[in-house]
């Protein structure tokens, strides 16, 4: 196991991860420390532990924004490039099976 040392709100937390994902924990909490600092900045100092909380909370918020925006089923636009690329698909083959 990895450690990395992040800084979150001016004061550095280690943390640990699993091997080779040092950069993608060293940039998740980069987004987390600007959560809390535009949180710091709206309502003030209020203690790390509040601070944590309402950032994760924002960041709770944008994560279900973007579930309920994730398109599970396929539009009609999608079906067409599908059926256009299984026909081009049958055409290499036809053409490939000439050679």
């Amino acid at each position: 196991m990895a450690t990395v040392t992040v800084e979150i709100n001016g004061r550095p937390h280690q943390v640990g991860c699993a091997e080779g994902q040092e950069k993608r924990v060293a940039a998740l909490a980069a987004q987390f420390d600007r959560h809390v600092r535009q949180v710091a900045g709206d309502v003030g100092q209020v203690g790390d532990l509040r601070l944590f909380l309402m950032a994760g909370l924002l960041l709770a918020d944008e994560n279900q924004d973007l579930k309920s925006n994730v398109q599970l089923e396929p539009t009609a636009d999608d079906t067409a490039v599908v059926e256009a690329l299984n026909a081009a698909a049958e055409r290499i083959e036809r053409l490939a099976a000439g050679l």
